[in-house]
């Protein structure tokens, strides 16, 4: 970790994740396999309880920082580049995000959808298509929280050596008491 780099010590990083530059990982986030972060000039920061998976490149524009909410979700090869994802959304897989763009809180990005430069969604927003558009409006907040949680139980068993985090009868009641409580927004 280099000095421009600040990440929490509840975050866990898988040993394949490649960071660069000025990075900014907060508590309880999760970087996964082979995912790569570059900030050469801006920055990059990933909120709480944020997980950005394998094979995701994250990376700065010239005169754009990167800028991941809370309780997102960036899935599998998804890239994302000099953009704001407010808190609570969901990049699908595949799923390219560019400069400027701003995802509204709650939104869902549908996988193999490409984000223009300087396109800015409303808070609920489902995205689709090349070039991507608002396809519906639905506040996902909730459904993306599960998610985000589902990945931080996922890093916590993997921190201790289990890769079967999500299955058996304790995840399920596991999975049943967080449901219930994001519900009730006593997640938060």
């Amino acid at each position: 970790m280099s000095d421009l780099q600040s990440i929490h010590a509840s975050a866990w990083i898988a040993p394949s994740a490649q960071i660069y530059g000025k990075v900014a990982i907060a508590r309880d986030a999760s970087v996964w396999h082979n995912a790569v972060m570059r900030a050469e000039c801006e920055e990059i920061a990933i909120g709480r309880m944020s997980n950005i998976q394998d094979f995701v490149m994250i990376h700065v524009g010239f005169a754009a920082p990167t800028r991941i909410g809370e309780f997102c979700s960036i899935t599998h090869h998804a890239t994302v580049h000099g953009c704001t994802i407010e808190d609570q959304c969901l990049i699908g897989i595949n799923a390219v995000v560019m400069d400027g763009a701003v995802i509204g809180r709650g939104s869902i990005v549908a996988g193999g959808a490409v984000v223009r430069e300087g396109s800015v969604f409303a808070p609920g927003s489902i995205i689709a298509g090349v070039p991507a558009k608002a396809v519906a409006q639905r506040d996902s907040a909730r459904a993306n929280r599960l998610n985000a949680w589902q990945y931080f139980h996922n890093a916590q068993r993997t921190r201790l050596g289990d890769q079967r985090a999500w299955t058996g009868s304790e995840y399920a009641a596991w999975l049943a008491k967080k449901r219930a409580e994001i519900e009730s927004d006593a997640d938060l």
